[in-house]
């Protein structure tokens, strides 16, 4: 990237950047004081904050429990219509979520479009974003993809150097139409990305030369507020905590009810060290654990898991229990975890999402989960 086009990036987003880089204050009392909020929300809209945030003095972490995935708006798996698209953000906004999590890869630009469309008008102060890098897009009006569905005109290309980082960044915030992103993760940065095969650890290498620096110094600059990566296993993870600074890690698909026990006793041990937070993405193993026939992201169904849902959905039954619910509170019961952040297709589906977050569950549903081994005797709940 030229130095014209770093010098547009830095002088149009550290003025505003810079002003939402602590959204959080603290009264004379020490309680946490959350600017724009009070403004932006009504008195019958739930409070989506913890009830006791702790930062970190050295890494910012996201202050809100319950987050919105944007990986839904970028059509995956079936076609999304945008009136329902932002019918689904709406929803969010009314319930009091202000934290959404998107990626140029999310339909390769789609997702950004569809949330900025709903965001260009309110006031940065008042939410949280995060995006992606890794993948930089270019017209194609022929390309398909298998999960993204419908027509994409565009297609994309791995560059996770120096350069590839600031132009990703200005691109997604042309894409979203707004002035500043809070958090970027390193995209799929991981083994199980199939694009890159046994190669990842050459890109990682890459990314550890360039992506990583960069984007600390785009944090010192006050161009955003944190970084770290955005992947499905947890070796990429560790593998950063010995080589840069990041500050949290969105780590999809290893802590949900269905299976943790190597990010309870790996991951979260190694972040507590760094003072690194976590964010979980896909809670509920993208719609399993909501009753989708659906595992991830491949539309394989392990019988394994198959069963072990059918185990925790009786034992929910005989609790009255939710188990969407309980799975989504599963996955911020840790110290470590800043937020959960399940997809959305319609109003519907994040309302049941917040409210989840504000069910009470009773002690002995997670006892009997933790007697029939269903969830480790370590884990958190």
């Amino acid at each position: 990237m030229n130095t014209t086009r770093r010098d547009f990036l830095a002088t149009a987003t550290k003025g505003v950047a810079a002003a939402s880089v602590a959204p959080l204050l603290f009264s004379s009392l020490g309680e946490p004081i959350y600017a724009g909020t009070s403004n932006s929300t009504t008195s019958n809209i739930p409070d989506m904050r913890p009830e006791n945030l702790e930062t970190s003095k050295d890494h910012y972490r996201i202050p809100y429990k319950i987050g919105m995935g944007g990986v839904a708006l970028g059509n995956a798996f079936f076609e999304t219509p945008d009136q329902q698209a932002y019918d689904t953000m709406k929803a969010a906004w009314d319930a009091g979520i202000r934290y959404f999590d998107t990626s140029p890869w999310y339909g390769l630009g789609l997702s950004e479009r569809r949330i900025g469309h709903f965001l260009r008008d309110k006031d940065k102060q008042d939410y949280i974003i995060s995006t992606k890098v890794g993948r930089l897009t270019y017209p194609d009006a022929a390309f398909k993809h298998d999960m993204w569905k419908g027509r994409l005109n565009f297609n994309y290309k791995y560059d996770y150097t120096a350069d590839g980082v600031r132009r990703s960044v200005e691109d997604s915030l042309q894409r979203l139409g707004i002035s500043a992103l809070d958090v970027v993760f390193i995209h799929d940065l991981s083994p199980d990305n199939k694009d890159l095969g046994n190669k990842w650890e050459e890109y990682f290498k890459i990314a550890q030369n360039g992506a990583m620096k960069e984007l600390t110094k785009m944090r010192e600059e006050g161009l955003i507020k944190g970084w770290g990566l955005g992947i499905n296993t947890i070796a990429p993870a560790l593998k950063t905590l010995e080589v840069a600074d990041p500050d949290v890690f969105l780590s999809a698909t290893k802590y949900s009810l269905i299976y943790h026990k190597d990010a309870l006793n790996q991951l979260f041990p190694a972040c507590e060290k760094h003072g690194v937070s976590i964010v979980s993405g896909a809670p509920l193993n993208a719609g399993f654990l909501a009753g989708v026939d659906r595992y991830h992201y491949d539309g394989k169904l392990p019988p394994e898991h198959v069963s072990k849902r059918e185990k925790l959905q009786n034992i929910a039954n005989d609790h009255k229990v939710d188990l969407r619910t309980a799975a989504l509170q599963f996955t911020v019961a840790p110290k470590v975890m800043a937020a959960t952040i399940p997809g959305a297709r319609s109003a519907k589906q994040v309302q049941e999402n917040a409210a989840s977050m504000k069910a009470k569950i009773p002690a002995d549903f997670w006892k009997e989960l933790k007697k029939e081994k269903l969830i480790e005797e370590n884990a958190p709940v």
